[in-house]
């Protein structure tokens, strides 16, 4: 937004008048400090007489410059306009000026401006329709039914009412003044012929007035657009640049195929597949060929999905995108053959699969043709995914029926729009199924989050540079053109996404919208606090994280801590876990096994989720088992350790009282093993090393857990990990417990950090059970041989890591970075060994014990 300072009432910062001319009569050069306002009697006098003002700022540079004067003055183009003959005359012709001011402020300004010689025109509400102000106006204009702040700077709304009320100057006050700063807005009341203008203090309006003006061109007539949650109408710029979210409430509004493409991937480069499909009617079913031409006419489409190719950051894609508007992207045969024609290509040309799903499901027309291709379908993405190829889905509103049922939950990454309605069977059947009404967020995104059905929430400004990242670490290692997987040449690394996203080609979207500021505050808000890529991405991950349930009293938990803690697999406390010196003094200096088992348990000791941020670049948190729920003691991602695409599989404790709560104090339920097996298998496909962080008491013992299969996930992660095939590489960083610790360190390479402990049981555990004294503990952690290197020494672990002069907590940036070479080194060398030989050596180092 650009701001034209013109003349008549100059101030400096500090509220002093400054004259426009000096003593010799002539222009003195503006102060940069100062701005140049309006009087209303001035801007009254140029909207009778359409006169153009001359500029302050390219007076100021001229030798002379001459004030309008206040009688006889001349238009832009130069033609004379004579004041008008008599008062009666004057009156009749007002120039109306809307007033957007809440009561208190539209009554100090209604006074002043009409007698500055304007028609006031004052806007409301119906529920502020009595409010006292709106006596003093000339007219009114209802600018809705009920007052909001959205409403009052609502682009649509406030022009709308200027038209109403034939308004040629429009002051902003209070709420409305967000919009001196809207491009559009400004652009489409100078269309109008109106001006704007902002108070030059919002504290005192009639100190001075600004003239708003832009640059910018206005946007074609008849582009505005409707919020669905809100009710506000906002034009389609604005919201093309804001990704189709509203700027009031954040509602997200569906999105077409050619919305989509521009806003998601680069300019120009998308080519549609298979446009024209002969289209069925299998039944014969009366009216629907006389629909379908009707749902054309209509929409502008061929049928419900649109296919092609196209680019994210330059990477290349074959993408599908689902029409919501076109029999509400209800899937019947063709809709079927064009995402199964859209696999099969991209698996002939090697090419990774993006679908974005938006569907009712299965198009009752055709009976069961349109059954059949949830099942067509999902035999095409079987070959796809058997050459080893990525898949993506990405759900958004509504995703329903049969293609919830099939292919948008069939991807190697399921990801999801904020409130996406999510689901099989409608509610309404739901409901009179159960006879139960349902609860408040069922079936939709988060609801889907929380239970481990999907892997992401992504918002919509990051969705692209998301789905950049992980077709990135997806494809570098998959197999293709001669480059075996877990070849240390990637085809693609983090730093040239980053790059290609920042420099690179843009979407049609940011070339066309890119500087213009997207209506409301919403995005400012957002603009403000937008961090670095790869960090946002890692928050982003961490903000979606959900938990089912507290799988114990959160009040039990604290006063575990608060006493001690517990024992995940024994039951034992864990007293003095807050520090050494106890545990010191109780075992002795020369005992080294309790003295790190002290050190392990100390609070402040830097956790999984510490070390991924240390050295894992553009992590990528992934959630659920896709089956019962996600575990926030077990974080899985995506990211690039040494420039090498790699899947994480960490036990996070959580850094402080209310995170370890919520992470059921890093001790796994049944679903976080599972999701790490779902992880394991993935990483396989695509030849992805894996790198495990191990740091748990152990798996949690309780019911639920029991009734879930605790032992049955560990089993499973267990005999996944012997025969994977691909490199693993585990690193015990703090507590190593039993079978819990195992699930994650049956590896072909093992480390430990040199205060990390490892054992079949938690020493107060085993005095408790063998001696009958948990007071004994110290003397338990000695006979078993729990610290890193007596570990070493009996050939149970490969290396022992030092964390610098100090404990870990004392110095983590060495401690990380310890950790982080010799993951780097490790994967170096497994990377470049045969499978086969990979696998013997892994069943060597295990069978030997």
């Amino acid at each position: 937004m650009k701001q034209r300072k013109q003349n008549y009432v100059t101030l400096s910062f500090d509220g002093a008048m400054v004259p426009s001319q000096g003593k010799s009569g002539k222009a003195e050069p503006a102060m940069e400090s100062a701005d140049v306002a309006y009087r209303l009697s001035r801007m009254f006098e140029e909207s009778a007489t359409a006169s153009a003002a001359p500029n302050a700022l390219d007076a100021a540079d001229g030798s002379e410059y001459t004030a309008a004067t206040t009688g006889d003055v001349r238009t832009a183009r130069g033609t004379l306009v004579a004041p008008l003959a008599d008062e009666g005359a004057r009156c009749a012709s007002k120039p109306v000026a809307l007033v957007m001011a809440r009561s208190k402020t539209a009554r100090r300004m209604m006074q002043s401006v009409a007698e500055a010689g304007f028609s006031v025109c004052a806007a409301y509400t119906q529920d502020h329709r009595f409010d006292v102000h709106l006596k003093a106006a000339q007219s009114t204009v209802s600018l809705g039914d009920k007052y909001t702040d959205a409403l009052f700077c609502n682009s649509h709304a406030v022009l709308t009412a200027a038209e109403t009320c034939g308004a040629s100057i429009v002051l902003l006050c209070d709420e409305a003044l967000p919009l001196a700063e809207v491009d559009s807005f400004l652009a489409r009341a100078a269309a109008r012929g109106m001006r704007v203008f902002r108070p030059l203090s919002p504290e005192a309006p009639l100190l001075g007035w600004v003239l708003c003006t832009t640059d910018k061109p206005a946007i074609e007539e008849g582009t505005w657009r409707t919020c669905p949650q809100c009710g506000l109408s906002f034009d389609e710029a604005s919201l093309a640049s804001g990704h189709y979210v509203c700027p009031t409430c954040g509602g997200y509004l569906r999105m077409s195929s050619a919305e989509r493409i521009n806003d998601l991937l680069d300019a120009n480069s998308f080519a549609e597949w298979s446009r024209c499909v002969p289209e069925t009617d299998p039944l014969g079913f009366p009216g629907y060929a006389g629909k379908l031409t009707a749902q054309r006419d209509k929409t502008g489409l061929e049928e419900a999905v649109r296919t092609g190719v196209g680019s994210i950051a330059g990477l290349k894609v074959a993408i599908g995108i689902m029409e919501s508007q076109f029999f509400m992207g209800s899937m019947g045969s063709v809709v079927g053959e064009k995402v199964a024609r859209l696999v099969e290509r991209a698996t002939d040309e090697r090419l990774p699969v993006v679908v974005f799903t938006a569907s009712g499901g299965a198009r009752m027309q055709e009976g069961l043709v349109s059954l059949m291709q949830m099942a067509k379908v999902s035999c095409a993405l079987a070959r796809h995914g058997e050459a080893g190829l990525p898949y993506i889905s990405v759900l958004t509103d509504p995703t329903t029926g049969g293609v919830t049922a099939s292919f948008a939950m069939q991807g190697d990454v399921i990801l999801a729009e904020p409130r996406a309605l999510i689901g099989f069977a409608g509610q309404r059947v739901i409901k009179d199924t159960i006879k139960q009404e349902l609860p408040e967020g069922f079936q939709t995104a988060e609801f889907a989050l929380e239970h481990g059905l999907i892997d992401a929430i992504v918002e919509r400004q990051e969705l692209r540079s998301t789905l950049a990242h992980l077709l990135a670490i997806q494809v570098s290692t998959a197999s293709r053109d001669g480059i075996d997987p877990g070849e240390s040449s990637l085809l693609v690394d983090y730093a040239s996404v980053c790059e290609n996203l920042e420099h690179g080609t843009a979407t049609y979207n940011t070339v066309t919208y890119g500087m213009l500021e997207p209506e409301g505050p919403l995005f400012t808000q957002i603009a403000a606090r937008r961090p670095r890529l790869g960090k946002a991405l890692a928050d982003l991950a961490g903000r979606l994280e959900r938990t089912r349930t507290h799988p114990v009293s959160p009040k039990r938990l604290e006063r575990a801590l608060a006493s001690g803690g517990f024992d995940a697999e024994a039951g034992a406390s864990l007293e003095g876990s807050s520090g050494l010196a106890d545990g010191a003094a109780a075992g002795g200096d020369a005992n080294r096994a309790w003295r790190s088992v002290q050190l392990a348990r100390n609070t402040h000791r830097p956790t999984a989720l510490a070390y991924i941020d240390a050295f894992v670049d553009g992590f990528i948190e992934l959630h659920g088992d896709r089956m019962f729920g996600d575990d926030g003691a077990v974080v899985c991602g995506l990211g690039w350790i040494g420039g090498r695409a790699v899947t994480v599989i960490a036990q996070e404790k959580g850094s402080d009282l209310k995170e370890r709560i919520r992470r059921n104090f890093g001790c796994p339920q049944p679903e976080g093993y599972r999701k790490s097996l779902r992880l394991m298998r993935q990483a396989e496909k695509f030849g992805r090393p894996v790198v495990c962080l191990v740091d748990t008491q152990g798996a949690f013992c309780g019911m639920e857990a029991e009734e879930r299969g605790q032992g049955n996930a560990i089993a499973d992660n267990l005999i996944a990990l012997a025969g994977l095939r691909v490199p693993v590489v585990s690193v015990l960083l703090g507590e190593g417990g039993s079978g819990g610790a195992l699930a994650l360190a049956l590896a072909d390479r093992v480390a430990m950090q040199e205060h990390a402990v490892y054992s079949v049981l938690s020493p107060e555990g085993f005095a408790s059970i063998l001696w009958k004294d948990r007071t004994r503990a110290p003397e338990a952690a000695a006979v078993m041989k729990m610290s890193a290197v007596e570990a070493c020494d009996m050939g149970i672990v490969d290396a022992v890591l030092p964390e610098g002069p100090a404990p870990a907590h004392e110095n983590p940036e060495i401690a990380a970075e310890q950790v982080r070479a010799y993951v780097v080194g490790t994967l170096g060398e497994l990377c470049e060994e045969p499978v086969e030989k990979l696998l013997a050596a892994r069943y060597e180092r295990f069978i030997k014990f």
